[in-house]
Formats: structure tokens, sequence, C-alpha cells
């Protein structure tokens, strides 16, 4: 008896479905990227649109200080951001020094720390009434005006705050690059007589240049997508324009048109990136790993790589820690009961919810892709991914205005059918919010369960199909238990990331539906970083475990690494 062996992975839907339905997947991918992709047309498509004047008024006062803070704040915080990873990504892969084991994984800490936390903390620690310049004029009998002491509140604070918040992007990247270079060429580095630090500038860095870039430009986006630091400093950029102009003016025909100007900020970036790559290959020659030579660096040379790692973890993270611990435990939330439970049980909710329909529609997404590897799926779901390169203020804008019309003519019908109007059914709801996340960090969770789904052997759906299951089978008792270990990571990091969303949250929020993320944004703003604190320390505390997770399988990722034999 001959078993039937089919080799086309074309996905097979319910006979019924099929006959009316034959494209299943492709059409299913198509809507899903048509809906994710739903705000940032309806940002793009007023551009053109009447605004009554309000764009000109903007254009006239506002908008080049929105242009100009915008680009600095970039050159800033990319400076700063390429500086302090890719040195530290360095250090801790290539050279052994006092601590550096510990370096590894503690250097991304920093990304638990939302950047707006950061921002209130450091505020609260150099600001005129704080602890570091009342020190200062104890020790000295100054006065107000007998010195100069650089000022928090500024573009410059902006950066210095964002900078170290945003730096373990490009250390990430770096790092992993590095623990995949080829030791021959290294080596081969070494025998043409060029030191260590030749070696890094003519090779090492030159064949991370991709990942570098690559994290730069989330650094880049993160930055542009920034509204707690910048509208707590008082910066003007173009985030804090659209909220402005939203609530404050009250023209969401306007907001949306800053939208699409900040949209150019984002394609430029992205252009950038692809155009930094150009044609060049930076393919290994070999197949063959061995364990990189860490070369130890002795006496004060050790002491200084184990400083230089220290200071930039401890303003990065340890300094803003341990002031809201601190805080916490010496004032923290006066609603540290009912109220603050129902704030941190919202923020539960959502980031939750969030969380398991991402990881479900990726993995619906991934799954079509690897069936049907079609051009029009593949365009399809990179359109998906486009909301992590948004900004989430432009994300909400896009959101709110088409269900604002959809609400809008819902009720219109009611009234003119049946007497009663039916009032806002999506605009203002935990559903338009958790959409609002979707379109955002979508693609997080997509990039995560495609690189799982891509190293189960094609072969193994196979030997499904000939077993007699089908694709929907296949996915649930095949694929599903091996991607196990991806899907709760995609969960875990979108769950933190939704945690951690700010400006999404305060502007398609449902009335009186408060997160932590919004209550820390709240108090800070009446200058009560102390009650602020509790809740703050809590969304960084939910951030700990997913970065500490995320180190240690960079550490494994090179090949043969963890069998190899210790360089100590």
């Amino acid at each position: 008896m001959t078993v039937p062996y089919h080799t086309d992975l074309t996905p097979r839907l319910p006979r019924l479905v099929a006959r009316l339905w034959p494209g299943g997947w492709t059409v299913f991918t198509t809507t899903v990227a048509l809906l994710v992709a739903l705000p940032v047309l309806v940002v793009l498509s007023h551009v053109f649109a009447d605004s009554a004047g309000v764009w000109s008024h903007l254009a006239s006062t506002v908008l080049s200080d929105y242009v100009v803070n915008t680009g600095l704040l970039l050159l800033g915080v990319g400076g700063v951001s390429a500086t302090l990873g890719v040195a530290t990504a360095w250090l801790v892969t290539m050279h052994r020094f006092p601590g550096d084991r510990l370096f590894e994984w503690a250097l991304l800490l920093p990304m638990a720390v939302p950047a707006y936390v950061m921002g209130y903390v450091y505020t609260d620690l150099l600001d005129f009434a704080g602890p570091v310049q009342t020190l200062l004029r104890d020790l000295t009998g100054w006065r107000a005006r007998d010195y100069w002491f650089p000022d928090i509140r500024s573009l410059g604070g902006a950066v210095f705050v964002m900078g170290f918040v945003l730096y373990p992007y490009v250390f990430l990247l770096a790092r992993t690059a590095f623990l995949e270079q080829s030791v021959c060429v290294l080596e081969v580095s070494r025998t043409l007589g060029r030191g260590p630090w030749r070696s890094f500038f003519g090779v090492g860095l030159p064949l991370a240049r991709p990942a570098i870039v690559a994290g730069l430009a989330l650094v880049l986006m993160e930055s542009i997508a920034d509204f707690g630091t910048v509208s707590y400093f008082g910066v003007t950029t173009f985030t804090t324009g659209i909220y402005r102009t939203w609530f404050g003016m009250g023209q969401p025909v306007a907001a949306a048109q800053l939208s699409a100007c900040l949209l150019i900020f984002v394609a430029v970036l992205v252009l950038l990136e692809r155009w930094s790559r150009g044609r060049a290959k930076y393919h290994h020659t070999t197949g063959r790993y061995r364990r990189l030579p860490r070369r130890p660096l002795k006496g004060w040379r050790g002491w200084l790589a184990t400083g230089f790692c220290l200071g930039t973890l401890a303003i990065g993270f340890l300094i803003p820690a341990g002031t809201l611990v601190h805080l916490s435990a010496t004032g923290g939330d006066p609603l540290l009961g009912r109220s603050f439970l129902k704030f941190a049980g919202n923020s539960f909710a959502v980031s939750a919810v969030t969380a398991v329909v991402a990881v479900l529609l990726a993995t619906l997404l991934a799954y079509g892709v690897r069936l049907a590897p079609t051009a029009a799926n593949r365009a399809a779901v990179r359109a998906a991914a486009l909301g992590y390169a948004v900004p989430g203020s432009v994300i909400a804008v896009g959101v709110l205005i088409p269900f604002g019309v959809v609400d809008n003519a819902i009720d219109a019908f009611f009234r003119d059918h049946f007497g009663f109007g039916t009032g806002l059914l999506l605009t203002g709801t935990i559903a338009a919010l958790v959409f609002a996340y979707l379109v955002r960090f979508l693609a997080i969770s997509y990039s995560t369960i495609e690189a799982s789904l891509g190293k189960i052997s094609p072969s193994m759906d196979h030997a499904s199909r000939v077993l007699g299951q089908g694709t929907g089978r296949t996915l649930i008792r095949v694929h599903a238990p091996i991607m196990r270990g991806g899907m709760l990571t995609a969960a875990l990091l979108v769950f933190v990331d939704v945690m951690k969303e700010l400006p999404a949250t305060l502007i398609v929020r449902p009335f009186n539906f408060d997160t932590l993320a919004v209550r820390v944004y709240r108090l800070a703003a009446d200058e009560r970083l102390a009650e602020a604190s509790t809740a703050a320390l809590a969304i960084v505390a939910v951030g700990i475990l997913p970065v500490i997770l995320l180190s240690f399988a960079i550490a494994r990722s090179r090949p043969g690494q963890e069998n190899a034999e210790p360089d100590r």
C-alpha cells in the first residue's frame, strides 16, 4: 500500500472554506497587514487635508523648533549610545578584566528602566533643590548665583538620560556581532602587526558595522517615539507637538499632519540603515568556530575597563534603581492599597492580553509565510511589522481617527433608524488600546517567533503530512511545542514593552483607566517623584527578568561556545 506523500506545503483549509476561499493564508496575512498598517495609512492620508489654517500657524511658529530639536536629540542620543554600546560590548567580549562576567549581563539592565522614569530620577537628583546641588552648596558655602551647574531640564539633559537608557540596544547587537566574528580574521590582523586598538578599528568594528547600525537605528526610533522624557524636560519635539495639537488645540487633522512629518524622520532612518549596508557582504569564510581568545587586561588597564563598565552601569541602572528603592521605602505611593493595585491590575491586564494576541497573530503570520512563501505574503508581513518603527503618539492618532469615524457612523445609523444613539463603541475602549499596542509591538513578537520557526526543519512538516496531519494540527502538535521557548520570549518582550508604553496609553486609554506608566507620568509631572517611585519601581522590576534571560541567550549564541574549554 502506498502512502500518499505531499511535498507541496500549500495550506489546506477545511474543504468548504477552501472551495470558497482558495487563497486562505494569503488573504489572512494581507487582511492582518492592512489592519495593522491602518493607523499609519490614516495618518498619511491627512497630509493634504484642510486643517482650517492650523497647519499654517504651526508651520510659521513652532514647526522649525520641532525639526531642529528632534534632529539634535537624534544626533546626541545616537552618539552617546553608539559610543557606550560599542565600547562596552568590545570590552566584555574580547577582554578579561575584574567583573567582566558580571558586566556581560548587567550592562543590559538599563533596558528595564523606561527613559521617562530615569528622567524623573535624575531631575530629582540634579535639580537645584536636589541632594547633589544641596551638598555642593553645604560644602562650599556658595549661594545660587555663585556657581554654574548644568541644567538637567534641557535638550542636553534629555540626550544624557536617553543615551544611558538606550545604549543597551547597540550593546546587544554589537556583542552578538563580536561573538560571531571569525577568530582567524582577528589572528591574521595581529600577525600583520596590528595591535589591539588597530585590530578593533580596522577589523572588528567594520565587520560588526551592520549590527551596530541596526542597533543605532533602534535607538533613534526609540528616541523619536519618546514622550515622557522630552515633555518633562520641556523640550519641544514632534512627539510633544502631536500631543499638544490633539488635546491642547483640539485639532486632530493638524495632529495627523504633524505625525506625517514625523514619519518622514522614521523613513529617513530606515533608508539610511538600508543604504549603510550597500552591497557589502559580511559572511563567514569558514564553518569552524573556536572559542574567542579574550585578551587579559592587567594592572591599571583592567581596573580602568572595570571602572568604565561600572560607571556606565551605575548611571544607567544602579543610581536610578537605588533612588527609586529609597524613595519608595521612605515615602512611596499614598494609594498603595486598593487604588495602586487597580493601576497595577490595569497594566498587567492590557499587557497580558496584548502579549497573548500578539503571539497568536505573529505565529499565524509566520506559519502562513512558511506554508505559502509568496511575494504577496512576504510583503504583507513586512507591512504588518512597520508599526515598531512608528512612534506611539503617531499610532494613537491613526487609531482614534478611523475608530471615531466608525463610531459616528454607527451612532448616526441607530439614531436615524431606531431613534437612539449608541455613543462610542470603539473609541476610548480597552479594545482600541490593545489594538494600538498590537500595531506598535507586533514586529517584536513576529521577529522572535519567525526565528524559532525557521530553526524547524521542513522534513518535520513532511513527516506530519505523511502521518495524515493537516496544517493546523501540524502547527499545534508539532511546531508549537518546539517553539514554546521562542513564544514565551516573544510574550515576555511584548509584555514588558506594553508596561512601559506611555504616549499611546495617554492618548488612547479609556476614561478613568490609569496604568502604572500613566500613574508615574502624572505624579512626576506634578513634581511628586517620591510618590511616583512605587509605580516606577514596579515597572522596572517587571522588565529585569526578560533582560537577564536575553543576556544569557546571547552568551550561548556563538556555535561551540557552550562546549568549549573555559578561558580562565
